[in-house]
């Protein structure tokens, strides 16, 4: 394992990869405000692939639009003063006749409220400070940092799915703040190479996600941020990519045997690869492939033997040595997207981890789902409702096998609220500046007993963007969910958290499970 952990780190200095010019930064966006860039997408063939994220933009004069805010926020004044504080960087060092571009801005969530539900009447907040950092070199090469440390009191329910993980949902490991508080960091960062016109080469730390929905069966961003290096390939004019991508992960577990209580414990690792085909082969129509893998947990030495087979690229080639039940956890799956008329689009995911049932519940899972664009011709209107099933047996692996779990930090690398069933609705409308959006969850956990737990989630807010370089935004909205335990005597769980905040809202925390 230390052989593999220094070729990795060997590699991580060397070089590291994300778009010749990024799109805004690389986390997979606030959903929302990513809508934006969809919508641009729709508009020609474009040779960037949605159904892989962070996108990969290879440098292009014939999709710039999509890189180019001004073209999405018209309406911003050009005066310099105004632009400062409502559209550019907070810092940009961009010497005249150079190559090199530096750009700061302040990663921020200030966040408070009161939780009226009758059970708790607790106030609540979120403190957020940090930096983010992105630069370039020239047109090939590119890099980005962001870092953060937060303080939150959080509503019961994630204060209770905190507890019993020992991490935030999606931001890592916690230590007590005040009473009964959590204090967290968050960092991310990579570099980015252009090899050539049609090879890409990404190497940081962060989070990939796989699939055109809210959600994804395959490989999602809920999880915490992981190592990781990501090669991207392109041909036929952009109508074909894959993708490699090589992670190292985290089991919560005790590394070795023998520990010293003198220095910082240490946790499992476990090696992971996925690989992602996917199809653009006109403006209508979207194919992808998937195959997830994760390598044997390290021994009690925290030692992997890890093999050539691991490093192999080819999609679906360690699914025929390996299976789907073996003592690596593999997981494959499959998804389109299909545009049906102007700016709606219909999209569907399979995963399957292992054939049959296991203990009486299914390994797989789908969804289904329908994205609107300016509906009912009002513009910057969108809507979305989708279906997600995942079966009680998906992400494990078998019991001699158990460390291999499709999971970093005690989350699934994919579907975020686990076994069940779900339904969603989502809304967002924007007029110039000011945004309205609001979604709703239905969740059925699990689905295939008779003991079944009931989950109703709205999340609704309405705001006023301040800088979309870094979307700033002000907000108050709300929180409201109501779980139900069926066939069981307990209290209900309701949650009424009402709030407003200023915050940079840069990637995604998923709250709703």
């Amino acid at each position: 394992m230390r052989t593999f952990t220094h070729i990795f780190l060997v590699v991580l200095l060397l070089v590291y990869s994300s778009a010749a010019r990024a799109q805004f930064y690389n986390l997979p966006n606030d959903y929302f405000f990513a809508r934006l860039t969809e919508k641009q997408l729709l508009k020609n063939d474009s040779a960037i692939h949605p159904g892989i994220q962070p996108y990969v933009v290879f440098f292009s004069p014939s999709y710039q639009h999509v890189a180019d805010s001004h073209k999405v926020f018209k309406y911003i004044s050009e005066d310099p003063g105004l632009n400062l504080v409502f559209y550019d960087h907070t810092i940009k060092v961009e010497p005249k006749n150079e190559k090199l571009k530096l750009r700061f801005d302040p990663l921020i969530n200030f966040e408070g409220g009161r939780d009226l539900a009758k059970s708790t009447k607790q106030n609540l907040y979120t403190n957020t400070r940090g930096i983010l950092a992105s630069g370039s070199v020239g047109d090939k090469f590119y890099f980005e940092t962001m870092f953060s440390e937060n303080q939150s009191v959080f509503p019961q329910y994630v204060s209770d799915a905190a507890k019993s993980s020992s991490i935030v949902p999606g931001q890592g490991r916690w230590k007590t703040f005040k009473t009964t508080g959590y204090d967290y960091a968050f960092a991310s960062g990579f570099f980015s190479v252009q090899l050539h016109k049609q090879v890409n080469l990404q190497v940081g730390h962060g989070k990939q996600k796989v699939g055109y929905g809210y959600r994804s069966l395959l490989l999602s961003d809920n999880s915490f941020n992981y190592p990781y290096a990501r090669i991207t390939f392109q041909a036929f004019k952009g109508k074909l990519q894959y993708s490699t991508i090589y992670a190292l992960l985290m089991n919560l577990t005790k590394a070795s045997v023998n520990s010293n209580t003198n220095v910082e414990r240490l946790f499992q690792k476990k090696a992971a690869a996925f690989q992602y085909l996917s199809l653009h082969p006109n403006r209508f129509l979207h194919l992808g492939l998937f195959q997830g893998l994760v390598w044997q947990a390290g021994d009690y030495r925290n030692k992997q033997n890890i093999t050539w087979q691991y490093a192999n690229p080819l999609i679906f080639a360690n699914m025929i040595p390996y299976g789907l039940s073996g003592r690596n956890n593999v997981l494959v799956g499959a998804e389109a997207q299909v545009t049906l008329a102007k700016g709606t689009q219909a999209y569907v995911q399979y995963m399957l981890d292992e054939l049959g049932t296991r203990g009486g519940f299914s390994s797989n899972g789908v969804q289904l789902g329908i994205k609107a664009y300016d509906v009912l011709g009002i513009k910057n209107l969108f809507l979305q409702t989708e279906y997600n099933y995942v079966g009680g047996a998906s992400y494990q692996a078998p019991g001699t096998y158990s460390t291999q779990t499709y999971a970093h930090y005690n989350q699934n690398l994919a579907y975020t609220p686990g076994a069940g069933q779900e339904f969603l609705f989502l809304a967002d409308y924007r007029y110039k500046r000011w945004f309205v959006n609001a979604k709703y969850n239905y969740l059925q956990n699990p689905a295939e007993t008779k003991a079944k737990v009931f989950t109703n989630s709205v999340n609704a807010k309405i705001g006023y963007l301040i800088n979309p370089a870094y979307n700033l935004n002000v907000c108050i909205g709300v929180n409201y969910r109501n779980q139900n335990f069926y066939n069981f005597k307990t209290l209900n769980n309701e949650t009424g958290y009402v709030y407003l905040g200023l915050r940079t809202s840069i990637y995604n925390l998923y709250y709703d499970f």
